[in-house]
């Protein structure tokens, strides 16, 4: 096991990583094998997957289901294009499969691998819907800052948290990212939409474009009326709504796509991971059929936009076998029910312990606040590296999760696999609270020598 370690470093770039933490660290976890909500590691330790790897593994690891699904598909059709009109059942029966779940009048797919050129297919799609009614200089994106949106080029740029802009520069003109109703209002995150449209000018703006929950900037959860509002500014405007929905389609939040949560239907909406559970790369835009209706009739000749791997037939395949799984188990209700006893969970964790500010959850997608002062929600200074400190903890104790820091939060987020049980629940929040407890206590030796809390 040394070895793959040391040709992980030499052969291996990893997305999201320290790369100096990796070659001088090395990898700190390798993952064997995953059965329901667990991982195993080279050592044999488990893990409770508490983030479903990358939000997105909602029927749990190890589904033979899933892998006969693939493999009945590869020996039939592993592969086909959908470019020039080419196509086979997988890829329609999906298509028509999504549109049936999907709210109001969306009912046409374009397929892609992922979330981020779902994304980007989205913004592309949107901004040719206004070229071929000539009005070209409708171009601009407005997004929301603590939103994100993928890593590719369109959609970095919508993506409204300034680290990704750093890597390699903000990546396109004509995005714009207004206030979001974290730590705000919903008026207040109104007016500064409203704002954002009479600064650009409406016929300059192809669209708004927002996740339902903030997912990666740290599960930021909407007031229940802000997206009525929203949906009435767009509509006032004469400006789509295009709904980012790759994290919390298919079941995450307790209802089957997020917005559902407050009865809205956008005009185009974006998914990915949970509608394979990760088990193939896929993902993909679904558009309402205003949007369907009048690019069939001004879009004239060749569509230049597609990936290789759009439609894929055996990802298809998958995205049928586990949305079959979610429907006939329950996954969906399972969420909510098990997502409301999530949220007491983490009541009661901040009626105990004295870092604990904000807690909040909506199904299986929640997130706690760490703040010095619970009381006037102060930060902890960021050299602290308290969310980073919880995560170790976790991690010591058998449980991944994920901290968000940015803009000196510290926020820890948990999205655990559709298929937790109650029991299962309570195993990773009694860790929790022993994790951040831990620290607090760290925290406490500290402020006696001048850092921490007091």
């Amino acid at each position: 096991m040394e070895q793959l370690i040391e040709l992980d470093k030499k052969h291996f770039l990893h997305p999201s990583t320290s790369i100096q933490q990796q070659q001088e660290q090395g990898s700190k976890l390798l993952v064997e094998s995953g059965e329901g909500i667990y991982l195993k590691d080279n050592h044999g330790k488990e893990y409770i997957d508490a983030m479903s790897s990358l939000w997105n593994v909602h029927i749990g690891h190890g589904r033979t289901e899933l892998a006969e699904a693939a493999a009945e598909q590869m020996k039939k059709l592993a592969f086909s294009s959908a470019f020039s009109t080419f196509t086979h059942e997988p890829g329609i029966r999906l298509a028509e499969k999504i549109a049936k779940l999907s709210p109001g009048n969306l009912n046409t797919v374009f397929f892609t691998s992922g979330g981020s050129e779902s994304n980007d297919t989205a913004i592309k799609l949107i901004r040719h819907y206004w070229k071929i009614q000539g009005q070209p200089e409708r171009r601009k994106i407005i997004a929301l800052k603590r939103g994100y949106h993928g890593v590719a080029a369109a959609s970095t740029s919508a993506t409204g948290i300034p680290e990704f802009w750093e890597m390699a520069g903000h990546m396109m003109t004509d995005f714009i990212h207004a206030n979001t109703s974290y730590q705000s209002t919903t008026e207040a995150a109104i007016q500064s939409l409203r704002e954002k449209f009479e600064a650009e000018g409406p016929e300059t703006i192809a669209a708004f474009m927002a996740e339902p929950i903030q997912g990666a900037g740290g599960v930021l959860i909407p007031p229940k009326n802000y997206f009525q509002e929203v949906r009435k500014l767009c509509d006032e405007y004469g400006i789509p709504f295009i709904a980012d929905e790759v994290i919390t389609g298919f079941g995450r939040t307790g209802t089957m796509f997020g917005l559902e949560n407050w009865g809205v239907v956008p005009d185009m909406m974006t998914f990915a991971k949970g509608v394979t559970s990760g088990y193939m790369p896929l993902g993909g835009v679904v558009i309402s059929e205003p949007i369907h209706e009048v690019l069939k009739q001004k879009s004239k000749g060749t569509l230049f936009h597609g990936f290789t791997y759009s439609g894929h037939p055996t990802a298809a395949a998958v995205g049928l076998k586990n949305i079959e799984l979610i429907e006939r188990e329950g996954l969906v209700e399972n969420a909510k029910k098990i997502g409301a006893k999530m949220l007491a969970g983490f009541q009661q964790i901040k009626e105990e312990l004295e870092i604990v500010g904000e807690v909040r959850a909506m199904g299986l997608l929640g997130a706690i606040e760490l703040v010095k002062d619970p009381g006037t929600n102060e930060n902890f200074s960021k050299e602290l590296n308290v969310a980073p400190k919880v995560i170790a903890e976790l991690h010591e104790r058998g449980v991944v999760c994920r901290g968000v820091t940015y803009e000196n939060s510290d926020i820890i987020c948990f999205a655990p696999p559709l298929i937790i049980s109650e029991a299962q629940l309570d195993d990773v929040l009694e860790k929790v609270k022993e994790s951040i407890f831990s620290v607090q206590q760290q925290l406490k030796r500290m402020a006696g020598r001048g850092g921490g809390i007091k």
